[in-house]
C-alpha cells in the first residue's frame, strides 16, 4: 500500500460521504469518536473497504491479528476457545465466533483533521471520498423489535441469579436477553448515523461482511494495546446526565456505594486476566471510579493497565481477557456458567466486540465494542 493524504477534513461530511459510499461495498468497516474527547483516542474516524483476505477463527488462533490492517469481530461464543464452558442455547442467526478482513483500502482521520489514505491506488480512493455526499431518498430505518422472553419468564431469571448471590456462587452478574425484529428492507448506514447522532458514544462502529451488518454505538472500552502497554477500561455506574447541574449528578454516582463495590469487582477481575499475560509488576490501577459524561449518560470507568511479557501474541492477549469482565460478572467463569443456564438464546455477537489491528500489531477492540449493537444477518 502507498498513501495520499488531504488535511482540514471535516469529519461529519466524510462520515456522511463513506456511509453513502457502503452502499456498493460487501466488506465495508466504518469507526468514528463523534467528536468525544479523549487521551486514549488515536483517530476521530477510522474506515476500510474491499477484502483481499477473510480470517476465520483457526485463522486467528494461527497468527492472522498479530500483523497487518484487520476489521472484524469477535462474537461472546469465541470464549468457548478459551475456556471449558456449557453451550446449547439458541442462536439468532448463524454468526460466525468471529471473522476479521484484510482491506483493499484504509483511510483514517486524525484529531487535527488530517486526512490519510492507504491503497494501491491511494489518489484514486482519495478523491471518491472527498466527493461530496450526494444525499437523496432515505430507507426504511424502523424496526418493530419483540423481546425472545416474557417479562414474566425475565424476572424469574433474575430472582434465581440474585439467590445465587446470596448463596456466594458468584458477586455479580450480566443477565442478557434479547430482542429480535423481521424486516423486509431496511436502510443500514441511515440507522446507524441515526443511532450515532442519538448517543454520540466514541466507540460507533458501522462494519459489513457480506450478509452480516453490525451496527454499534458504545461508550465502552474492551482493551487497548500500544506497543507492549495493555489499557482496559471496563464501565461499572451509570447515571443520567443532566443538561444543567450535572456535577451533582457526577458526585451521586461516584459516592454510591453500590456502584463503586460493582466496579471494584470488576477492577479486581480485569487485574487478574492481565496478570496472564503482563511482565511482573507491571499490572496498574491507572485510575479507579473516574466519571465521564456522555451524551445521555454519566458513567463510571476504570482504568486498570499493564506491560505485556516478551513474545507475547495478540491471541494470547484474548486468551487471557476475553470476553469482558464487565459483560460477564465475577468470578468470571461462575458468572458466564450460570448466565448461560438461565439466557435463552446465544449472545452471538453481543457482549463481545468489534476492533481493528494496525500493521505493527497494536489494536483497538473498543470504538467496536459490542455492548450496545443492533446485528443484522441477511438470508
Amino acid at each position: 500500500m502507498t498513501t495520499a493524504s488531504a488535511h482540514s477534513v471535516d469529519p461529519i461530511l466524510l462520515e456522511n460521504r463513506l456511509l453513502e459510499l457502503s452502499s456498493s461495498r460487501s466488506f465495508f468497516a466504518l469507526y468514528t469518536s463523534q467528536g468525544y474527547d479523549s487521551k486514549w483516542g488515536e483517530y476521530e474516524l477510522l474506515f476500510a473497504w474491499g477484502a483481499k483476505a477473510v480470517f476465520d477463527t483457526d485463522a486467528l488462533k494461527n497468527g492472522a491479528l498479530d500483523n497487518g490492517w484487520r476489521f472484524g469481530f469477535l462474537g461472546y461464543e469465541l470464549r468457548h476457545e478459551f475456556e471449558r464452558l456449557a453451550k446449547g442455547n439458541l442462536a439468532i442467526g448463524q454468526w460466525p465466533q468471529a471473522q476479521f478482513f484484510e482491506p483493499e483500502v484504509v483511510g483514517t482521520l486524525d484529531k487535527a483533521g488530517n486526512l490519510t489514505v492507504f491503497a494501491d491506488t491511494p489518489a484514486a480512493a482519495l478523491a471518491a471520498v472527498l466527493e461530496p455526499a450526494k444525499g437523496g431518498d432515505v430507507g426504511n430505518t424502523i424496526l418493530d423489535f419483540q423481546p425472545v422472553e416474557s417479562r414474566e419468564s425475565y424476572l424469574e431469571a433474575v430472582r434465581d441469579l440474585q439467590e445465587h448471590i446470596q448463596y456466594g456462587d458468584i458477586y455479580e452478574v450480566n443477565y442478557c436477553t434479547a430482542f429480535k425484529a423481521e424486516y423486509s428492507a431496511l436502510d443500514s448506514a441511515q440507522l446507524f448515523k441515526q443511532m450515532a447522532q442519538a448517543t454520540k458514544a466514541p466507540f460507533s462502529a458501522y462494519v459489513k461482511m457480506d450478509q452480516l451488518e453490525l451496527l454499534c454505538t458504545s461508550p465502552e472500552r474492551y482493551i487497548l494495546k500500544k506497543g507492549d502497554q495493555l489499557w482496559s477500561q471496563p464501565i461499572k455506574g451509570t447515571n443520567r446526565r443532566l443538561t444543567e447541574n450535572n456535577h451533582v449528578q457526577e458526585r451521586l454516582l461516584v459516592a454510591d456505594e453500590k456502584e463503586r463495590a460493582e466496579n471494584v469487582m470488576i477492577v479486581d477481575l480485569v487485574r487478574n486476566d492481565l496478570s496472564r499475560v503482563a511482565a511482573k509488576g507491571t499490572v496498574q490501577v491507572e485510575e479507579l471510579f473516574g466519571v465521564y459524561p456522555f451524551k445521555n449518560v454519566n458513567q463510571m470507568i476504570s482504568t486498570v493497565t499493564c506491560k505485556t511479557r516478551p513474545e507475547t501474541s495478540n491471541w494470547d492477549i484474548l486468551k487471557a481477557t476475553f470476553p469482558m469482565g464487565s459483560m460477564t460478572g465475577a468470578p468470571k467463569i461462575s458468572a458466564m456458567e450460570l448466565a448461560e443456564r438461565y439466557e435463552k438464546t446465544e449472545r452471538g455477537i453481543y457482549s463481545g466486540a468489534l476492533g481493528y489491528v494496525k500493521p505493527n500489531g497494536d489494536f483497538d477492540y473498543s470504538q467496536s465494542l459490542v455492548l450496545r449493537p443492533l446485528s443484522i444477518l441477511s438470508v
